[in-house]
């Protein structure tokens, strides 16, 4: 019986690749808890979420190695790859944005904001958890197709995309990287010294990244590296022991009501982290690698759990990109090295410092060709006559990179000054804003809740491929009742800031809102129409059975 052997090359591999992912993670933080008053060399920062995150990576990462140790023991396979596990990157941004931000606006209290956060956190990880024990029915009724596009439409916006445009953005820097990257990925190619192609990229783009504004102009290079900012941050390096936050919960839950109030982003952002979690293990299992759902998503929600109760404002989440790893060679080690690892970056404050010496170009074509791989097995994955129902589901993922970039767009003119048209504004005057195809309202009603609508959209093309109409029937009722609920398609929007619109919420005066009651009565009369040729089919169908 083969044996997976605690560590392989591939695993510096994928430690480089998950390492990136993650430290990407920590940079968007510390630039977001500035909007809540929680600076880089805040107290809150270093001594409570940072060792918070270590506690809910470690947790997680321990799990994940020796789940795949066991997978290798009982299937006697030696290739077997954990699942990658790190912070969730919709909810900080959500989080911060649309939960700590509004309390830090309108009390000037970080720690408020802060303690708040905490209970953002603690709620997704409950969802998740409870989450878990439905989880494989789920899996076991959605088409692969519908699993897997979902993660393919993100991996297509939030990943490669993303990542790509930040390639272009410092080509300088950013395409010698890429170019190892595919040489060593793509075409097998063996390095000098059998150096890993991840640790050669990141070690090329660091070099070139401090090295070239020194001998190019400013505007070819781009912008030099900080030393100053290395001498600061070697400052702040010291050892913070997590510390247990549960009291500082249970008082704002028992004494301050306001947390009920954004439940609506809470309990939505939940409901996403559980299925792109079960996501997440079909592409595991579609790669050759069979988790339990309910195992993989409990300990995940327990991760969140934990890092809440020790000071985190950030779920974390099982990451897509399971058979990008697998394909680096990765196996179990890589799980085991990024626990540790940011563990001990992030009990001893030298978080900033490698922040400071990496440039983040010099990694991101490794977490570009994750994306390109779950997209590609997103096709692979799944029966050829499916690939319809796979396209169709790209669409609601594509339309909220969009939509986010169209937000980031509006928030950006907003700072050159008065008399700039938020998104508000635009869509008071005319809902149906056209320039050129571009749909400002069409966009964001795809955007909100586009988990959901991508998977729901392709289950429902699947079934129709496959001539099953009862099944489209009722994924098109589903999606009747999540726009009634107010998961999908709808939304309130204050000046450039969007949010869910539950239908139990009372939007406040002067807040732009959209419904959806035009799309429900659509979803319903799909599954008029579903349903009626199902009806007619199965007669059809028992009639010709009577006759034979």
């Amino acid at each position: 019986m083969k044996r997976l052997p605690l560590f392989c090359k591939g695993d510096l591999d994928g430690f480089f690749g998950l390492f990136i992912d993650n430290l990407v993670q920590l940079i968007l933080i510390f630039s977001l808890l500035g909007l809540c008053g929680i600076t880089p060399d805040s107290e809150l920062l270093t001594h409570a979420i940072l060792p918070g995150i270590a506690m809910s990576l470690l947790v997680g990462n321990l799990f994940y190695a020796w789940q795949a140790w066991r997978l290798a023991k009982q299937t006697g396979r030696d290739d077997v790859t954990a699942l990658p596990y790190g912070i969730n990157t919709p909810s900080v941004i959500i989080y911060v944005l649309f939960v700590m931000k509004p309390v830090y606006d309108s009390t000037l209290d970080a720690d408020l904001a802060w303690k708040m956060g905490l209970v953002a956190c603690l709620g997704s990880g409950i969802i998740e958890f409870f989450g878990s024990f439905v989880g494989s029915k789920i899996r076991k009724t959605t088409p692969r197709a519908a699993l897997l596009s979902t993660l393919a439409g993100i991996a297509i916006g939030f990943i490669a995309m993303t990542f790509a445009l930040q390639i272009y953005q410092r080509p300088l820097v950013a395409m010698l990287p890429l170019g190892i990257i595919m040489l060593g990925y793509f075409s097998h190619y063996r390095f000098p010294f059998g150096l890993p192609a991840g640790l050669l990229a990141v070690l090329i783009g660091t070099i070139t990244a401090w090295v070239l504004p020194n001998v190019l102009p400013t505007a070819l290079a781009g912008p030099a590296m900080d030393s100053g900012a290395i001498s600061n941050s070697i400052e702040k390096v010291g050892f913070y022991l997590p510390q247990f936050y549960g009291q500082e919960i249970w008082e704002l839950l028992s004494k301050n009501n306001n947390w009920v109030g954004y439940l609506s982003v809470i309990v939505p952002m939940g409901l996403f982290n559980v299925l792109g979690s079960m996501q997440n293990v079909e592409s595991a299992e579609a790669a050759g690698d069979s988790y339990s759902t309910g195992s993989s998503m409990a300990v995940n929600g327990l991760g969140s759990i934990v890092g809440a109760c020790f000071g985190s404002c950030f779920p974390t989440t099982i990451y897509i990109g399971h058979p990008g790893w697998k394909a680096l060679g990765a196996r179990a080690g890589y799980s085991v090295l990024n626990g540790i690892v940011f563990t001990v970056i992030c009990l001893t404050g030298v978080a900033s410092l490698i922040q400071n010496i990496i440039p983040l170009e010099a990694g991101i074509a490794i977490v570009l060709w994750i994306g390109i791989i779950i997209t590609a097995q997103a096709f692979q994955a799944t029966p050829l006559e499916d690939a319809p129902a796979v396209a169709m589901g790209l669409f609601p993922a594509i339309a909220a990179w969009g939509a986010t970039a169209v937000m980031g767009t509006f928030f950006a003119l907003s700072f050159t000054g008065e008399g700039v048209a938020t998104m508000q504004e635009v869509l008071e005057q005319n809902r149906d804003f056209d320039v050129n195809g571009f749909l400002l309202n069409g966009l964001l009603v795809m955007e909100r809740g586009y988990i959901f609508t991508c998977m729901i959209l392709s289950a429902m093309a699947a079934c129709l491929i496959k001539r099953q109409f009862g099944a489209a029937t009722i994924w098109s009722t589903l999606a009747a009742l999540l726009t009634g609920i107010g998961l999908i398609h709808t939304y309130q929007l204050s000046g450039n800031i969007i949010d869910y619109l539950l239908i139990h919420q009372t939007p406040p005066e002067g807040i732009y809102v959209f419904r959806g009651y035009g799309i429900l009565i659509g979803y319903v009369s799909l599954a008029v129409l579903f349903g009626v040729i199902w009806f007619f089919e199965r007669n059809r169908i028992e009639e010709e059975a009577e006759a034979n």
